[in-house]
């Protein structure tokens, strides 16, 4: 009777071959390679630190010139207002600081009324074309209706349109319907300029989210409104905050369309603004403060969603 083994493992070969075999060495970086390395990461960060400065310098020189008085800014410089004679060059002389500018621009009617008037104007934009966008978008991504495709190839057609092709034939049709010259009509411009990219960029980021994850809210009974609401949404709340990022800077800063179709007694700031250089080309205790404003306010309402448009920006950059 014969009996097949297995043969046995040796234990010590492991540890032969190991003091056989010579050991792994480390891959060793040389001392010229580190000093790159790290002269590489601080030159890239004292750029930033340049960029940033030059791009942060007509900002401070205005918001200097909306603190000085008007026979200051005829007279010198918006860095004057540093002390240059003080062993801190940095330092401020608040001799040179007024309050005034800012009583002037707030006692002018036209441009307290006009950042109203401008408020009335982004705000609606942004939250219908924000709305509508969404809703544009999750109906391409994932809904089928016949003749689906053609009218999303539509709407990517309209984004090439330029809004000066335009001004002409809406201006004749606002004023047959009485839009000219109104804020609703300023809306709507704005609005029917701003859907095919709200929607071309929505359509694409609902588009990335997985079938299983809408598949799955469906088993669980969910309808289309509460799949829209409650999965959809909360998943592309960093692209729709780029975009009412985007669609709020847009309207914000608009000058041509607000020029055209707005009501000349009550127009938004960009045209206020360009009203008083017109009519009083050495007003600048109002022009400094009001332009001032009219800047911050964007970069207020940048700032507080940077961490979305950051993340939107960067959606579907990386698989």
């Amino acid at each position: 009777m014969t009996a097949v083994s297995a043969a046995k493992p040796d234990p010590t070969a492991a540890l032969k071959s190991s003091k056989t075999s010579p050991p792994q060495q480390e891959k060793k970086t040389s001392i010229a390679s580190r000093l790159v390395t790290v002269t590489g990461h601080w030159a890239v960060r004292l750029g930033l630190v340049v960029v940033a400065l030059i791009w942060l310098t007509p900002t401070a020189g205005l918001l200097s010139s909306s603190l000085r008085s008007p026979e200051d800014i005829s007279l010198s410089g918006w860095w004057q207002i540093f002390d240059l004679n003080s062993s801190f060059p940095w330092v401020i002389d608040a001799s040179q600081l007024t309050g005034s500018n800012y009583e002037s621009l707030f006692a002018n009617e036209l441009v307290t009324g006009s950042l109203v008037t401008t408020m009335l104007i982004t705000i609606p934009s942004t939250v219908a074309v924000v709305i509508i966008g969404a809703l544009a978008g999750y109906a391409f991504a994932w809904l089928e209706f016949p003749g689906k495709d053609w009218f999303f190839l539509i709407v990517v057609g309209l984004l090439v349109v330029p809004v000066q092709v335009a001004l002409i034939p809406v201006a004749k049709l606002f004023n047959v319907v009485g839009l000219f010259e109104t804020t609703p009509g300023v809306v709507i411009f704005h609005c029917a300029f701003g859907l095919p990219f709200a929607i071309f960029l929505l359509r694409n980021f609902f588009a990335e989210i997985p079938r299983e994850l809408l598949e799955a809210a469906r088993l669980d009974g969910a309808g289309e409104v509460r799949l829209f609401t409650r999965v959809v949404l909360p998943l592309g709340g960093p692209a729709v905050a780029s975009l009412g990022i985007f669609q709020f800077l847009w309207v914000w800063n608009d000058m041509l369309v607000a020029l055209i179709f707005s009501d000349a007694s009550s127009p938004p700031i960009t045209v206020a603004l360009q009203q008083q250089v017109r009519q009083f080309g050495n007003n600048i205790d109002v022009l400094a403060p009001g332009a001032f404003m009219s800047m911050v306010i964007p970069l207020i309402v940048f700032f507080a969603f940077q961490r979305q448009f950051v993340s939107g920006m960067m959606a579907g950059a990386v698989k």
